[in-house]
């Protein structure tokens, strides 16, 4: 077992996926949601047991068949990879527990389809091969093309078709990008690459840097980049909240693999090549940043409003990856966990505001008050405190590590007034929405109409807990920033510790 933990990751929620289609997971409601709470909890905990393997044995090559490096498939777990293993099978196992209390029966195959989606991210975060990271997008795609869907209407039916065809746009993109790449270099195992394309001469270099560039623009799409990001706010508001929460770790696996790509394969050692994306990148974070901080602003909806939160958040990891530096890229994986769990909260807190809300639902209007004010009220400021970047949470934590990490670089004279500025704008729009939700009412109905509503609307125990989890993580992210600092300084030291990765891949981690 232990030899094989590696690949456990992405074996468990593949079983799982298949095992919950099948009878009696397939017919009984009950069976099927406790199956999936419980494979999704052995998901997480096995990628816990993964991450402390690393911490005390180094970084894990795992070759399929025992064909190594690079001839063969190989999964890689270093410190950040199994990190963001460890942070998807969180929300993973968040999301399942949330819709066990009955969103799951607002359409088919909830569950699988959950478990199919954390395979494919979590095979993204391991793989050590462009062709799989390919294959792995695919898998998570197809399984989101579905959870799109889960108790949709027209609107959503609309959004989602937007969704698909940028995506397949995208997916045909990633397969020229591979053909070009494979084609100059004769392979695709990402270490392999990296060793390639230094030595490269003549029209080999024009070439690669095609399919350099045809990456970025994969890369930026499933990223939700500016100009390509116009797919993710109508996306993710019309989705359902839990699909949205679920969501938020997709993103991340854009920014992921441009981590990747262009600090491994494209970094320093690339000879003509080193660095070939990085002025594209940072100008096109700035704009995501300014774009998403105007649609914060211009959201009418709680649902709107993270969904461009998430847009913020990923010009601002961009910007970060751009620097390459081990500090940035530090700052980055700590912001990186903190943002994808504060928006998942978010999410799910705009899902129990709306349904207590009658018909004006999460719209940022006056309208009627919500049945459990001081839950849902505490909740939302923890959160709001949180993604607006304030002390004593992990915004804070990430908002002055980020700027540590660009003071002394020729970005900061860009960097640090426009990310101030939409910080001010983030933190304007999120205090008019709290206000405006939980101050701003309209006549007050009769005590026993509020009495009845409250029974009707009460947020269901297992909703709570699953709530409390994800909110309860930025306070957590404060109490323990020193070991995670220090982890996320280790894991940033190795992406750039360029002659390490390369002889641990093609050792086979020997």
């Amino acid at each position: 077992m232990i030899q094989h933990l590696t690949s456990l990751p992405v074996l468990l929620p593949m079983l799982a996926g298949v095992f919950l289609l099948m009878p009696p997971c397939g017919k009984n409601k009950n069976i099927r949601r406790f199956a999936s709470v419980a494979l999704s909890a052995i998901t997480f905990l096995i990628s816990l047991a993964l991450l402390l393997k690393v911490q005390t044995d180094g970084t894990q090559v795992y070759a399929i068949g025992d064909w190594s490096a690079p001839f063969g498939i190989v999964l890689v777990a270093d410190p950040l990879s199994t990190l963001l293993v460890c942070l998807s099978g969180l929300l993973g196992f968040v999301c399942v527990l949330y819709a066990s209390a009955g969103e799951d029966e607002k359409g088919s195959f909830f569950h699988p389809l959950v478990h199919f989606l954390i395979l494919g991210v979590n095979g993204a975060f391991l793989t050590g091969d462009a062709f799989n990271l390919f294959v792995f997008f695919e898998v998570l795609l197809i399984a989101s093309y579905a959870l799109l869907m889960h108790g949709g209407d027209k609107k959503n039916t609309r959004a989602a078709l937007q969704y698909v065809i940028m995506n397949l746009v995208g997916s045909a993109v990633f397969l020229i990008a591979l053909g070009v790449l494979y084609g100059v270099l004769g392979t695709l195992n990402m270490a392999d690459m990296a060793q390639k394309v230094a030595m490269l001469q003549g029209d080999d270099v024009y070439l690669a840097k095609i399919g350099g560039l045809l990456l970025l623009v994969v890369f930026a799409l499933k990223g939700a980049l500016l100009p390509l990001h116009l797919w993710l706010p109508n996306t993710y508001a019309t989705a359902m909240p839990i699909i949205a929460a679920l969501f938020a770790i997709m993103t991340k696996v854009g920014v992921y693999s441009m981590m990747r790509v262009y600090t491994l394969i494209f970094g320093e050692e690339a000879g003509e090549l080193a660095h070939m994306a990085q002025n594209w990148l940072w100008w096109l974070a700035l704009a995501t940043i300014v774009m998403g901080a105007v649609g914060v602003l211009a959201s009418q909806d709680l649902r709107k409003l993270v969904a461009n939160l998430v847009i913020v958040s990923v010009g601002t990891l961009v910007a970060l990856v751009t620097v390459q530096t081990v500090e940035a890229s530090s700052a980055a994986i700590y912001y990186l966990i903190h943002s994808t769990l504060v928006t998942a909260a978010l999410f799910i807190l705009a899902d129990l505001i709306g349904r207590q809300r009658g018909k004006v639902a999460d719209r940022i209007t006056v309208g009627t008050p919500v049945s459990q004010p001081i839950l849902l009220g505490t909740c939302f400021v923890i959160a709001a405190v949180a993604v607006i970047g304030m002390p004593p949470l992990s915004g804070f934590i990430g908002k002055v590590w980020l700027l540590q990490a660009t003071v002394n670089t020729e970005y900061s004279f860009v960097f640090w007034p426009l990310y101030l500025l939409a910080s001010l704008a983030v933190l304007f729009a999120v205090a008019k929405a709290g206000s405006t939700v939980f101050w701003h009412h309209q006549a007050k109905i009769s005590e026993q109409r509020a009495a009845e509503r409250a029974l009707h609307e009460r947020v269901h125990p297992v909703e709570i807990a699953a709530l409390l989890i994800l909110v309860a993580c930025a306070p957590l992210m404060s109490i323990f920033a020193g070991p995670l600092s220090e982890y996320a300084i280790g894991a940033a030291t190795q992406l750039h510790d360029f002659d390490n990765n390369i002889n641990i891949i093609l050792s086979g981690g020997q």
